[in-house]
């Protein structure tokens, strides 16, 4: 067994150890670290085929910007394990496994292909454009530069909708430094808001802060945040 063999091993396992763990975690920053492990294990396979590009694609764009994106987040917003399981489109989970057995199938089908036609490396693949990343350019300039455009106008369009759907318009004028003291004297809140988390199971924004005598305190979560606790603890109210 030769070292690129022994590498493959290696990082194979780990590979699948990383989308297992993903997939067992019971927590989503759990599962978002597990993936960064697991691309980060791709990426070393990308090395090992003679593909430098690819595998520093793989850890400076996936694992260290987009899954690390994902893992803040999950951080500063917070997601409840409870809230994956509610089924917000009917069929879904009928459809994901579906598309899941598809894709399953798919890889299956290009790795026999593989393994069935003889491999000569990436070196006499490259060997007309004078490396890997100038046989990828070709490649995305040329055969397949309208799917490369397309896909960009996709990514400006998400990105762009996603701006819009976060702006929110501000109807009021922002309210000054001697307007906001003079409305905290003139009510019984005289020292600041706890922040939301504080001294409670984590910090999310949508968990109170606790009190004193460990009860939570709703002033301490913004407008929306607390009308949606004040609605599950009627509905607690309710279902008991």
């Amino acid at each position: 067994m030769n070292g690129e063999s022994v590498v493959f091993w290696i990082t194979a396992i780990f590979a699948v150890v990383g989308a297992l763990g993903m997939i067992v975690s019971r927590k989503a920053v759990h599962s978002a670290l597990w993936v960064a492990f697991a691309m980060v294990n791709l990426a070393v396979l990308y090395f090992t085929l003679q593909a430098p590009f690819l595998a520093t694609t793989q850890i400076v764009v996936y694992t260290g910007a987009v899954m690390m994106l994902f893992l803040f987040v999950l951080m500063i917003v917070g997601v409840d394990s409870s809230d994956s399981l509610i089924e917000t489109l009917k069929g879904q989970r009928l459809l994901a496994t579906f598309f899941g057995l598809a894709f399953g199938g798919l890889l299956l089908s290009a790795i026999a292909s593989t393994v069935a036609l003889r491999n000569n490396g990436l070196d006499v693949a490259n060997g007309d454009y004078g490396g890997n990343i100038q046989g990828i350019a070709h490649l995305i300039f040329n055969r397949y530069l309208l799917a490369f455009e397309v896909t960009s106008a996709l990514l400006i369009t998400a990105a762009l909708g996603a701006m819009v759907l976060a702006h929110r318009e501000r109807w009021t004028p922002r309210k000054t430094q001697i307007e906001l003291s003079r409305e905290r004297t003139h009510t019984s809140q005289v020292t600041p808001l706890p922040n939301p988390g504080v001294l409670a199971r984590h910090n999310a924004v949508d968990t109170p802060a606790l009190l004193p005598d460990g009860s939570p305190s709703q002033a301490s979560l913004p407008q929306q945040f607390r009308e949606t606790a004040q609605n599950d603890d009627a509905s607690k109210e309710v279902t008991s």
